[in-house]
Order: structure tokens, then sequence, then C-alpha cells
């Protein structure tokens, strides 16, 4: 069996997917994409022409995998390990692919539009969007803050695709709209992930990188 990823360390979505691939001591080959470097680039388009990170190829299976969750799902059902990620009883299912859902729309992606307002060409931010975004996270943090409140993972008791997608949403967002004193459970929540040892091992291999992270406020793994 052979698995290779191109993701990158900095990468928020490229995080999700290592999180199971660690959690099941998955073998896989890393493949680091620089978009700096046109021949990386290149290659990577090469097996995923959007160039969103992260692709995964299954050379046993002939598959190309893109989009963090489907990702997650394809290794759940073809190398699945003692973590499973998704339940079995259907309705369940659609409940934690739900909060997958929520924290990518509603976390993850709010955080990257807030992100990237840093990245675009003097004379060409967006302030009003970056503050709707930030009044959007907010809201979501109440939501989380009342979905956390008596459970210690997004589902429950489990550990699964929900939390994946939510560690890393939250651990950036947090950088860009820092979660206030007026949400406990959803900051306790945000320790519980980054003390889980899938994502510390996420984070321990991005902090090479955090120095390149285009907010103020850099990225600080938690104490556990």
């Amino acid at each position: 069996m052979v698995l290779r990823l191109y993701s990158h360390p900095l990468s928020s979505f490229s995080h999700k997917v290592l999180i199971p691939l660690y959690e099941n001591d998955t073998p896989f080959e890393p493949i680091v994409v620089d978009f700096g470097d046109p021949a990386s680039l290149a290659a990577f388009k090469a097996v995923w022409p959007m160039g969103k990170m992260p692709a995964l190829v299954d050379t046993d299976r002939g598959e190309t995998v893109a989009e963090s969750s489907i990702v997650i799902e394809y290794l759940d059902r073809h190398h699945r390990g003692a973590v499973r990620f998704l339940p079995d009883d259907p309705d369940l299912a659609r409940k934690a692919r739900f909060w997958d859902r929520f924290f990518d729309f509603h976390v993850h992606i709010l955080m990257q539009q807030i992100v990237g307002d840093r990245l675009r060409p003097e004379g060409k931010s967006d302030p009003t969007g970056v503050e709707k975004a930030r009044r959007l996270l907010r809201d979501a943090y109440g939501v989380i803050e009342t979905r956390m409140a008596g459970r210690t993972w997004a589902m429950g008791d489990t550990f699964g695709i929900a939390d994946c997608s939510a560690a890393p949403a939250l651990f950036y967002a947090d950088t860009a709209e820092p979660i206030g004193d007026q949400f406990p459970e959803t900051k306790a929540y945000l320790l519980r992930l980054c003390a889980r040892p899938s994502y510390r091992r996420v984070l321990k291999e991005a902090r090479p990188y955090f120095r390149y992270f285009p907010l103020e406020k850099k990225p600080v793994i938690p104490e556990a």
C-alpha cells in the first residue's frame, strides 16, 4: 500500500487530514507542496488540477481523493484503523457530517477570510468583509459553546470527523478572532483538541512555519 499526501504544514485543511492519519498510525508518504516553487506546484496540479490542499493519492487503488472531508471518509472506508471517524449508524453519521460541515463553513472558511485579507495587495483589503467574518465567527463560537456543554468531543464521548475539522479551525480562528472568556466550553474544547496526541504531532511539525503566518498574533501551541 502506498498513500501519498500532498499538503503543507501550515495548511489548516491539511491539518484536518493529518489528524486521522496519525490517529491510526496509517503509513503514508508526505509530499510538501511549495507554492513558491513552480516545479512543486506543477507536480501537485498534475495530481489535482484545482491546486487546493490536501490531496491523497492511493497508488494501490488508482484513486486520487481531494477535499478534506472526502479524504477522511475515504480513509475511514478503505484504510480503516482502530479509530473510526464516521459512525455506522446512518443518522449518527449524518449528524457527524453536519458538525464537520459546521466547523468548515462557519469557522474554518471565515478564519481563512480574515487571514487571507492580510495577503491582499495594498489598497485591496476588505475591512467590511473582515468585520462581518469576525461577527459570524463570534456567532459560531456561541453555537459551539452550547453544543460542547457536557460533551468531550463534538459527537459526545467519541472522537471523529467533526473533531478533525474543529481542531485546525478553532486553533487558527482563535488567532484571527480570539475566543473570548464568554465561551469557556469552546475554549476548553480547543484545549482538549490541542492536547490530543495526533493534533499535538501536527502542531509540532507546523511550528517552524508559524513565523510565516500573516497575522501579528502568531499561533502558539497550548500547554497540554
